[in-house]
C-alpha cells in the first residue's frame, strides 16, 4: 500500500501562523494526504505567541532567527536550511503563505529541489516595488515559481491572470486569516480570561471611544513615523478618545511608541498576543494602521480602517468602503479620523460595508483543492 502524499506547510511569522492555521486543520481532516508543518522562527517571540494562542505544535522548528542577525544572513540561512529540510522530508508539495522572507525562501528552495509550490494569499499587488519593500518583490517572485495560486479575492485572481498565470492554476478561496479571526473572536467572547493584557486599558478608557494605532512597515522612515505621531497626538487630546498603541518589535513601531510615550490620552501597550489583539480590535471604534493583515481583519469586526499608506495591495477594502487611504500627512489623518468620530452616519457606513476578504471557510477550500490535486499520488 502506497503512503499518502506528504504536504509540507512552511511559515515563520505570526501572520503566517494565523493564516495557515485553518489550512492546516482542514488538511488534517483529509485522510488522503499526510500533513507536516515546519516553522523557521523568523519572528521568534511573536511566532511563539501565535503558536501558543492557536494551540499549534510544528513538526519541525528550524529556529533560524538570532539577535542582531542581518536580513541577508537570514535569507541565506533560510534557503540552505529549507532546501535540506525538503531533501529530508521529500514532500509532494510545499505550501507557503503571503509575502515574508520565509515564504520567499521556501518557494525558491522548493524550486531548486524540484518540489511543487502552492501559494496561499497569492496575487496581492501594490504595483510599487518600494511599497511595501521587499514584500512586493517577494510576492511576484513566489508567483513565478508556484504552480497553484490561492487568491483571496477576485481582484487578486485578476492580477495573477494579467501576469499570464494559467487560469486553471488560480483558485479564489477567500482569505484564511478571516477563518482564524472569527474563531478567535468567538473564543475571546466565550472566555473572559483570554486577552487579559488589555483589561486595565479597557477599564481606564471607560466611556471614551478606543482608537487603535499600529505602524510597523519597513518602508516608513522616521519622518513618516513622526508625521503619524503628530496626528495621533492631536486626536488623543480629545476628551472622548482613548488611544491604544500596541508595541511591536519593528523599529518603526518602537519609534512611534517613543514619540507618544508621554502623550496624555495615549496608552502604549505591551506586545499583544493574538487573543488580546482580537479583543482590542473588537472594542475599538476606529483603527489607524499600515498593516496589511489588519486591513483584512478589521472589516470582519465592523471596524473602520484608516490606512496609513499611500498605496495598498489590498484595494478591495477601499473599493468596498471598509477602508480609506490617508497616507501619513497629519492634516489628512486628523480630518478623516475626526469625520469618523463626529459623523455617526459616516462611521456606520464604513462599519456596515461588505467585508470583501472572506467568510471564514478559506482553509476548507484550500485543503479540498490540495487534497484533490494529490489524490492517488503515492509520493511522500
Amino acid at each position: 500500500m502506497r503512503a499518502a502524499p506528504r504536504i509540507l506547510l512552511l511559515f515563520g511569522t505570526r501572520p503566517e501562523a494565523i493564516k495557515m492555521a485553518s489550512v492546516m486543520a482542514a488538511l488534517r481532516r483529509h485522510a488522503a494526504v499526510t500533513v507536516r508543518v515546519a516553522v523557521t522562527g523568523q519572528h521568534r517571540e511573536l511566532l511563539d505567541q501565535a503558536l501558543a494562542a492557536l494551540q499549534l505544535v510544528p513538526d519541525v522548528d528550524l529556529d533560524l532567527m538570532s539577535a542582531g542577525q542581518p536580513h541577508r544572513a537570514l535569507l541565506g540561512a533560510l534557503i540552505e536550511s529549507i532546501a535540506s529540510l525538503l531533501e529530508a522530508e521529500r514532500p509532494a508539495r510545499l505550501v507557503v503563505q503571503g509575502d515574508t522572507s520565509s515564504a520567499w525562501a521556501g518557494a525558491m528552495a522548493a524550486n531548486l529541489c524540484g518540489v511543487p509550490v502552492a501559494h496561499v494569499e497569492a496575487g496581492l499587488r501594490s504595483g510599487d516595488l518600494a511599497a511595501p519593500r521587499p514584500e512586493e518583490g517577494w510576492r511576484r517572485a513566489i508567483t513565478a515559481v508556484a504552480d497553484c495560486h490561492f487568491a483571496p479575492t477576485a481582484t487578486a485572481a485578476a492580477a495573477l491572470a494579467a501576469e499570464n498565470v494559467p487560469r486553471g492554476a488560480i483558485h479564489v478561496t477567500g482569505n484564511s486569516g478571516i477563518d482564524s479571526l472569527l474563531a478567535m473572536a468567538a473564543r475571546v467572547g466565550a472566555s473572559p480570561s483570554l486577552g487579559t493584557s488589555v483589561t486595565s486599558f479597557v477599564a481606564a478608557a471607560g466611556t471614551r471611544r478606543v482608537v487603535t494605532v499600529t505602524v510597523h512597515r519597513r518602508e516608513k522612515d522616521i519622518a513618516a513615523v513622526a508625521r503619524v505621531a503628530r496626528a495621533v497626538s492631536i486626536l488623543a487630546r480629545r476628551d472622548d478618545v482613548a488611544v491604544a498603541l500596541p508595541t511591536h518589535p519593528a523599529p518603526q513601531a518602537l519609534a512611534l511608541a517613543r514619540l507618544l510615550a508621554h502623550e496624555p490620552g495615549v496608552t502604549v501597550l505591551p506586545s499583544l498576543d493574538y487573543p488580546a489583539m482580537v479583543r482590542l480590535l473588537g472594542l475599538s471604534h476606529l483603527l489607524l494602521t499600515d498593516s496589511g493583515g489588519l486591513q483584512e481583519e478589521a472589516p470582519a469586526l465592523d471596524l473602520p480602517v484608516l490606512v496609513l499608506r499611500d498605496t495598498t495591495e489590498r484595494p478591495e477594502g477601499v473599493a468596498a468602503g471598509c477602508a480609506w487611504l490617508v497616507g501619513t500627512d497629519p492634516a489628512r489623518i486628523v480630518a478623516a479620523a475626526t469625520r469618523l468620530l463626529d459623523d455617526v452616519a459616516a462611521h456606520a457606513a464604513m462599519a456596515r460595508a461588505r467585508n470583501p476578504y472572506g467568510d471564514g471557510r478559506a482553509g476548507e477550500r484550500i485543503a479540498a483543492i490540495l487534497a484533490r490535486l494529490h489524490a492517488g499520488d503515492g509520493s511522500g
